[in-house]
C-alpha cells in the first residue's frame, strides 16, 4: 500500500492550473484538507494547484490516480466550510476541474468515511446545521411539494430536450445490450413496467407522476389500458395533454394536476416511476397508504425506486448533499427496507418481487450527461451559460458515481395487496 501525500514542484502543474496565489488560511485549509484525503484507500488524488501536486491516497487503489484541478485556492475554503456540497458549488463556479470528473467522485463515493470526516469538520458545522434548516423547510406538504417540484421539473422543455430521448422519459433505462440506443432501451424500461404489474387490456391503471407523458401513452397504446395519470408539475401537465392528443390516446388517458393524497377512485393497478423519492421521508407511509387505498383488493402497485444501501439511510436522511440543496429540494432516497417496512407497517400490501438494475441508470447518466456537454453552444442560447452546463453536468456525474459504486440503485417493486382479485 502506497497511501501518502507526495508533493511535486509548481513546475509540474497543468496548463490549466490556478495561478492566483493562496492565502495563508487558504494556505492553512489546503493542509488540513489534504491530510484529511490522504486516508483515501481505494485510490489516489493528484491535487494541483498555484502550491504544486499533492498525490494524496493510496497509489496501487483499484481506482487509480484521477486528477483534480484547482483554479481558485477558495476551492479549499468552499471544501472545508460545506463538505461535498461546497466542493460541488465549487466546481459549478468553475475553481476546480477534473479530466474524469466520474472518477474522482467514485473514489469519494467507495471511500466513503474519508469524504464524511471531510464533510463533517468543525469548520463546517454552521453551513451544516444551515443546511438542514433550509432542507426542512422544503417538507412535502401539499404546497410544498408543488414549490419542489416546480424548482426542478418545470424548468424550460428545451432544457431537458438537450439530454434525454425523444419519449422525454426521465428515469433509469433498461438496457438489453451495450450498445442499444437509449430510446430503444427506455423503451424496454417502459414496457417492464407494464410488465411488472401485469397490465391486460382495459385494466384500470392510475399513475402517479406523469412526466412528459412516456408511460401513459405506452400503457394505453401499446398495453391498451385505460389510464389516469396524475402530476402536481404545470409544466409537464401541459406537455404530456399534448404529446397524449397527438397519440390520439385522449379516450384511453385522463390527465389530472392532482397531488396523490387528493386523487380518488378505485383502480386495477398503479404504476409510480421515480415519483416515491419526491415525497420525503416523512410521507412515505401516507404514500404507500395512499396508493393502497387508491386499489381494489388484489390489486398490484409497481414502483420504480431510487434506492440507497440500507447501512446508509438513516445516515442520509440526516445530512444533506448536493442533490437535495441543488437538484431537488425536499427529496430522499429510500432503503429497500424503509419502503417494506412502511408498507407491512401501514397497508396490507405485500412485496412479492424486486429487481436492482442500478448499472443501467449509471449507464443511463452516462447518455444523459454525454448528450448535454455536447450542446454546450445551445445550452449558452437558453441563457445559461457556463454556470448551467457545469451544473448539471456535475449532477449526472455526481448521480453515476453513486449508481457505479452501489451506493444507490434503482429497484423494480411490486407490491400485491391482499384479497381477491
Amino acid at each position: 500500500m502506497n497511501s501518502s501525500i507526495l508533493v511535486s514542484p509548481r513546475s509540474a502543474l497543468p496548463k490549466r492550473a490556478a495561478s492566483r496565489p493562496a492565502t495563508g488560511w487558504q494556505r492553512f485549509l489546503r493542509e488540513r484538507v489534504l491530510k484529511r484525503l490522504a486516508g483515501l484507500q481505494s485510490g489516489a488524488l493528484a491535487i494541483s494547484d498555484s502550491s504544486g501536486v499533492a498525490t494524496v491516497g493510496n497509489q496501487d487503489g483499484v481506482l487509480g490516480v484521477p486528477d483534480l484541478q484547482i483554479h481558485d485556492p477558495s476551492f479549499f475554503s468552499a471544501l472545508a466550510a460545506s463538505g461535498a456540497v461546497g466542493a460541488g458549488e465549487a466546481y459549478v463556479a468553475g475553481k476546480w476541474d477534473a479530466d474524469d470528473l466520474v472518477s474522482v467522485l467514485r473514489l469519494m463515493v467507495r471511500d466513503r468515511a474519508v469524504l464524511l470526516d471531510v464533510d463533517r469538520s468543525l469548520w463546517s458545522l454552521p453551513r451544516r446545521l444551515l443546511l438542514r434548516l433550509g432542507y426542512r423547510r422544503r417538507e412535502n406538504s401539499r404546497e410544498g411539494s408543488r414549490q419542489n417540484i416546480a424548482d426542478h421539473y418545470d424548468l424550460s422543455d428545451d432544457l431537458f430536450a438537450k439530454f434525454l430521448d425523444p419519449s422525454m422519459t426521465y428515469s433509469s433505462a433498461w438496457f438489453e445490450f451495450p450498445n442499444q440506443s437509449l430510446e430503444a432501451a427506455q423503451a424496454e424500461k417502459l414496457r417492464r413496467l407494464c410488465r411488472l404489474v401485469d397490465l391486460s387490456p382495459g385494466d384500470r391503471l392510475l399513475e402517479i407522476g406523469t412526466g412528459w407523458g412516456s408511460l401513459a401513452i405506452a400503457a394505453a397504446g401499446n398495453f391498451g389500458a385505460h389510464v389516469t395519470t396524475t402530476t402536481i408539475s404545470s409544466n409537464q401537465f401541459q406537455t404530456a395533454s399534448g404529446r397524449v392528443h397527438e397519440a390520439g390516446l385522449g379516450h384511453r388517458v385522463k390527465l389530472l394536476q392532482e397531488d396523490y393524497r387528493d386523487v380518488e377512485g378505485t383502480f386495477d393497478k398503479l404504476i409510480s416511476c421515480e415519483m416515491i423519492e419526491a415525497v420525503g421521508a416523512r410521507y412515505l407511509p401516507e404514500f404507500l397508504r395512499r396508493c393502497a387505498a387508491r386499489l381494489k383488493p388484489g390489486g398490484i402497485l409497481g414502483l420504480q425506486a431510487i434506492t440507497i444501501a440500507d447501512q446508509h439511510y438513516e445516515s442520509a436522511l440526516r445530512s444533506v448533499d448536493y442533490i437535495k440543496r441543488h437538484v431537488f429540494p425536499g427529496s430522499f432516497i429510500p432503503s429497500v427496507t424503509a419502503i417494506t417496512k412502511a408498507a407491512s407497517e401501514h397497508t396490507d400490501l405485500r412485496l412479492v418481487k424486486m429487481e436492482d438494475f442500478g448499472q443501467h441508470y449509471a449507464e443511463t447518466l452516462k447518455r444523459w450527461r454525454q448528450a448535454w456537454l455536447s450542446k454546450r453552444e445551445q445550452v449558452a442560447a437558453l441563457g445559461g451559460e457556463n454556470s448551467l452546463m457545469r451544473a448539471w453536468d456535475f449532477y449526472f456525474a455526481y448521480c453515476e458515481a453513486g449508481f457505479r459504486e452501489r451506493h444507490i440503485g434503482v429497484c423494480h417493486l411490486r407490491f400485491e395487496r391482499t384479497g381477491s382479485k
